[in-house]
């Protein structure tokens, strides 16, 4: 079972190599309609949000940018960047230094006018970390509107479509303060990889002469895991469509799938579920419950690991878990519930008694979550490295 946990763990870390947010910005700054609309600016602005923020601007630190405006959450790293260009925000929810980074975040945009370019670099959490309601509703009815659409089990491209319909700045309208030209590279956390659901698409405004590309995503993560996993001699079988739905639904369609699967085999998804709370509910989030859903039906030869891309599920202060054909077992013999923990929405807790908590801190990335589940062959398989 170690060989197999230990692919999970090196899969999870193939998967971000392959949706690292500073190469693919590196990368996009060289296709050809983005090259040109920068060399041909009178002065260059580069502006990014959202947890993967730090590394997308560490991606465009050749270009000779005029002013940076980084906004970032509270708590993550902003190495390599200059402290002056750095404005630190509240997530999940919004808060006054949210505000502050959109007043912040209005004013950059306006100091460029026609002529210059603005390169726009959004990633997932950016709704949350430059926030402005419109006139008329306050900051306080916002995050009260949002946070019950979430806790409804509500998709995420449900809430980003409340939150750009309560907003200042989201939908396109932060860009629509500057005459400059934009263009906007996104790592993508959404269904579709849709650049104007994505952050809220806060510089998607639709003019011509715009630039808008998806960078990295979900799908760019699983591709290199699978790679990683062929080179190493496993089997793999790929889950489409993308996870969406309530998530120990998915953990239990996820583990039926699993058992199906042949001797050194491993099974690989991706997308973002959801769960529905309830009015009071305890510490977890979307990839525990899932592999607790999943838990029941995965046999004494599956390892599963259900991971978020940016090293943090919900309020549980993991990355994700890996869960097994042992897991219940261990649960009954230490007088742990896994239906408590999963009606309470409790599952932090649950596992931190039971074992397999996977903990990185912020990755700096934010694509969505992915699960790989592996059932081991018995026989050594790897190749050399």
């Amino acid at each position: 079972m170690k060989g197999s946990r230990d692919l999970l763990l090196r899969l999870y870390r193939a998967a971000l190599a392959g949706a690292d947010p500073e190469a693919a910005v590196r990368r996009a700054l060289a296709l050809p309609d983005v090259a040109r609309a920068l060399v041909g600016a009178r002065s260059v602005g580069l502006f990014a949000a959202g947890k993967a923020a730090a590394g997308m601007a560490r991606g465009a630190r050749k270009v000779a940018a005029a002013r940076r405006l980084i906004v970032l959450p509270k708590g993550h790293p902003a190495r390599g960047l200059s402290r002056r260009d750095v404005a630190l925000a509240s997530h999940p929810e919004p808060d006054a230094s949210s505000v502050r980074a959109a007043w912040r975040a209005l004013r950059f945009f306006e100091s460029f006018g026609r002529g210059d370019v603005i390169l726009c670099l959004v990633s997932g959490g950016a709704s949350s970390l430059v926030a402005l309601p419109r006139p008329g509703i306050s900051l306080v009815a916002k995050r009260r509107a949002v946070r019950e659409l979430a806790r409804s089990g509500a998709s995420i491209v449900a809430v980003n479509r409340l939150r750009t319909s309560l907003s200042a700045v989201k939908g396109g309208r932060l860009g629509r303060a500057t005459r400059a030209r934009l263009v906007t590279l996104v790592l993508s956390d959404v269904p579709g990889d849709r650049a104007a659901v994505a952050g809220s698409g806060p510089t998607v405004r639709g003019e011509r002469g715009d630039v808008v590309r998806i960078v990295a995503s979900n799908r760019a993560g699983l591709d290199a895991a699978e790679r990683e996993a062929r080179r190493l001699g496993w089997k793999v079988v790929r889950v489409r469509p993308r996870l969406s739905g309530d998530a120990r639904a998915v953990g239990a369609r996820l583990a039926r799938a699993a058992a199906k699967l042949s001797r050194g085999s491993v099974l690989m998804a991706g997308g973002e579920t959801v769960v529905a709370f309830g009015a009071r509910h305890g510490r977890g989030g979307r990839c525990l419950e899932l592999a607790l859903g999943a838990a029941p039906g995965l046999g004494g030869d599956v390892v599963l690991l259900a991971a978020a891309s940016d090293g943090l599920d919900g309020s549980s202060g993991a990355a994700g878990v890996l869960a097994d054909g042992g897991t219940l077992e261990r649960a009954r013999r230490i007088g742990r519930d896994p239906a408590a923990a999963l009606r309470q929405h409790d599952t932090g807790p649950f596992f931190a008694a039971v074992g397999g908590l996977f903990v990185t801190g912020p990755t700096g990335s934010n694509v969505g979550d992915w699960v790989f589940v592996a059932r081991d062959g018995g026989r050594s398989r790897r190749r050399p490295v």
